[in-house]
């Protein structure tokens, strides 16, 4: 048996997860981390109502649950990457940023000093074990939900101390499974916005980066002025929708905060191609 910290989001996910944990017999607690500035509720795995979500799964489980404010840290080390990283052009996925930094850093490691054996969360991956005991991450058995990909910064000896309790299931199982025992987040729906924009990223950016939100001219790739931009934070390399510009299609091809300037060409960008 074992001591777990849940990292707790309120939805039906992190539930199920500690549902198992506990039918597996570890001494289980569950734990939601405070994020968004007081006052500020924009829904999702954050919001009030999450958090209320988590205690009841708890208090249905029978297990502790604890509230943990790391809203500086999360203003530090997620929200304003996030808007520098868009105000210098590019497209950050703070997801990726907030699993690396705030669960599987400073999450697991306030679980560890307060002797937690493990840190488990609600994702859809796995953890294998190779010769000598090398750790990985692999995909999830359900590969239409497999959130690996969100995981990837995750170092070695970290995945020593980190559990996937729904790795080995769907997610059909979960809302099933989450029906049978009773929980309260049984039909709650899964987030999928970011957490800390409640309008769309660009305003959102603007509000914090004046100079990002200045219009400026959109040029093609030999130099011709082709129209305005509405600020360069509320753009993104092959996008195609709300460029409002004439004789299209139209397909963003690079974002210059250097010089306000945003880039169009008439096919989709090399770079995206090599994506998709």
């Amino acid at each position: 048996m074992a001591t777990v910290w849940v990292a707790m989001s309120g939805g039906v996910d992190s539930s199920v997860a500690a549902a198992r944990l506990v039918q597996e017999g570890h001494h289980v607690t569950g734990v939601t981390m405070q994020l968004l500035p007081e006052g500020d509720d924009a829904g999702g795995c954050c919001s009030t109502d999450a958090l209320r979500s988590a205690r009841r799964v708890c208090d249905t489980l029978g297990i502790a649950h604890h509230t943990l404010n790391m809203r500086e840290v999360f203003r530090r080390d997620v929200i304003e990457p996030f808007v520098a990283s868009y105000a210098a052009g590019a497209t950050p996925n703070p997801c990726i940023d907030c699993n690396q930094r705030m669960k599987f850093s400073h999450l697991l490691a306030k679980a560890r000093t307060q002797g937690a054996d493990a840190l488990a969360t609600g994702h859809y991956a796995r953890v294998a074990t190779g010769l000598g005991g090398t750790r990985s991450l692999e995909r999830a058995a359900d590969r239409g939900k497999d959130q690996s990909y969100f995981l990837y910064r995750l170092t070695e000896p970290a995945l020593g101390h980190v559990l996937f309790p729904l790795g080995d299931v769907t997610k059909e199982w979960v809302r099933a499974e989450a029906g049978r025992l009773g929980l309260p987040s049984a039909t709650r729906p899964d987030s999928q916005e970011v957490c800390f924009i409640p309008q769309d990223p660009g305003s959102f950016v603007a509000e914090r980066r004046a100079e990002a939100g200045l219009p400026g001219p959109v040029v093609d790739e030999s130099g011709k002025r082709v129209g305005v931009h509405r600020g360069v934070c509320r753009y993104t390399v092959g996008q195609r929708k709300g460029l409002h510009l004439a004789s299209g299609p139209w397909y963003v091809s690079e974002v210059r905060p250097r010089d306000n300037t945003v880039v169009v060409s008439r096919g989709v960008p090399a770079t995206v191609e090599r994506i998709a």
